[in-house]
């Protein structure tokens, strides 16, 4: 049951990592584009896929050598 939500949350943050992808080559499109907003959008970016890298470990059970 807890791997259906952790799964629903690591697909959210994934589509809003897309997203992030596309608003950040939009603004760097931009010939006056605000370099401040540009580095929090990719710091941004950065910490989801930590996060997503978190919960997918999570998801992967821990193996006893």
């Amino acid at each position: 049951m807890e791997d259906i939500g952790i799964g629903r949350r690591i697909e959210i943050l994934r589509e809003e990592h897309r997203d992030l992808d596309i608003a950040i080559e939009a603004m760097g499109d931009a010939p006056a584009a605000d370099q401040l907003a540009l580095a929090r959008l990719k710091k941004r970016k950065l910490r989801l896929r930590d996060e997503i890298a978190l919960l997918e470990d999570q998801l992967i059970p821990d193996i006893i050598a």
